[in-house]
């Protein structure tokens, strides 16, 4: 973090209510200073995870998302 300047919290756990969000605002607050651009966080819907591939594809992250958010932070 203190090399990029920027954060991705990714995990598949639901994106609210989860560790992804507690590590997000301890990063927040206690790091705050070393930030050029906000936490991100990328997790699955807030949803149940359906057992069919494709319907667990539309919920979960995928390869594609995360390119997509790195992208983002880095030209932030």
């Amino acid at each position: 973090m203190k090399k990029t300047s920027r954060v991705l919290v990714l995990h598949e756990d639901c994106v609210s209510w989860g560790y992804g969000a507690e590590i997000a605002a301890r990063i927040a607050d206690e790091l705050f200073d070393f930030l050029d651009a906000p936490v991100r966080r990328l997790a699955g819907k807030d949803v149940f995870v359906p057992y069919h591939p494709l319907l667990e594809e539309a919920v979960l992250p995928q390869p594609a998302d995360i390119v997509r958010v790195c992208k983002e932070l880095a030209g932030y």
